[in-house]
């Protein structure tokens, strides 16, 4: 993957305190992830770096909507998503990003790359069943289910009003006591 030099955040040259920055995230920044689950992205992230003394403190906060798939009837729907996300850099001997909360930069280094930790926090935030708000409440209308609803058997009531005679005089035997 080709690094995204717009999410290369230089450090080195930033005073101390909090430094403020936004991305507006789109269908080609998932495409340099191979990432093809989405239809269309609409996602601003707002990403605040306080620099201290020894250490980044990295705050993500991710708001907007992702276009996807139902999972049950494949209809094409707009998905809100937002979500949080905290990190902390700071500074060692060797490059070090196995927890999720905490990367060590080597010393010397002026800058860190935050494009995975705002793909990955993104990607996350898509619930695992993704199911049209038509379908909880009801109100979704598509050919397929008008479809299905024209094959699905109907109960016939004209059998229910029909009821053998044999069974109406066992029914009085019941009641009849």
């Amino acid at each position: 993957m080709k690094k995204l030099k717009e999410y290369l955040i230089q450090f080195a040259g930033l005073k101390l305190g909090k430094h403020q920055f936004e991305y507006q995230l789109d269908n080609s920044f998932f495409e340099c992830f191979d990432y093809s689950e989405f239809n269309a992205v609409d996602i601003k992230v707002d990403l605040i770096l306080e620099k201290k003394n020894t250490m980044l403190e990295l705050d993500f906060k991710y708001k907007g909507i992702v276009n996807v798939p139902c999972d049950l009837t494949n209809e094409i729907f707009d998905l809100p998503i937002k979500g949080k996300l905290k990190l902390i850099v700071n500074f060692g001997n060797t490059f070090n990003n196995e927890n999720e909360e905490l990367l060590v930069l080597p010393h010397g280094e002026f800058q860190v790359d935050v494009s995975q930790y705002i793909y990955e926090g993104i990607v996350l935030s898509v619930p695992v069943k993704r199911i049209h708000p038509g379908i909880k409440d009801g109100t979704l209308k598509t050919d397929a289910l008008e479809t299905l609803e024209k094959l699905s058997p109907k109960e016939e009531q004209e059998e229910q009003e029909n009821i053998d005679p044999r069974w109406e005089n066992l029914k009085k035997l019941l009641t009849d006591k």
